[in-house]
């Protein structure tokens, strides 16, 4: 069984820039693809980023292709979400999440606890 603890979230101005951490354990990340969702208030989970087992590839949603970048560490067990030129619609709780690599959240069985991210002057 894996756990999954997201950390980094914060307070940043418009422009700003953040970097979400999910770390694992209880078992290990190599065996999943991983990946980021967020959500807000009445909304659906929203796909973020995905990146495989690997390491060599990786999928953004539209919202944020070019601004943030998915990296994974296995050694670490652990993925991290570079996100720079933050938006105030870039606000919500992010989600680490572990599974099969898909877009939508059902495919993935592993979900962290959320941090919260919140662009705002």
């Amino acid at each position: 069984q894996v756990q999954l603890v997201e950390s980094g979230g914060g307070l940043v101005q418009p422009g700003g820039s953040l970097r979400l951490s999910c770390a694992a354990s209880g078992g290990t990340f190599d065996g999943y693809a991983a990946a980021w969702f967020r959500q807000t208030p009445g909304k659906e989970r929203e796909f973020v980023a995905v990146i495989s087992i690997n390491g060599f590839s990786t999928t953004y949603g539209d919202s944020v292709v070019g601004r943030f970048t998915v990296t994974r560490d296995n050694n670490k067990n652990a993925v991290y979400l570079q996100m720079n030129s933050l938006k105030p619609e870039d606000t919500a709780v992010y989600y680490c999440a572990a599974g099969r690599r898909a877009l939508t959240a059902p495919n993935y069985d592993y979900w962290g606890q959320g941090t919260q991210v919140t662009v705002s002057s």
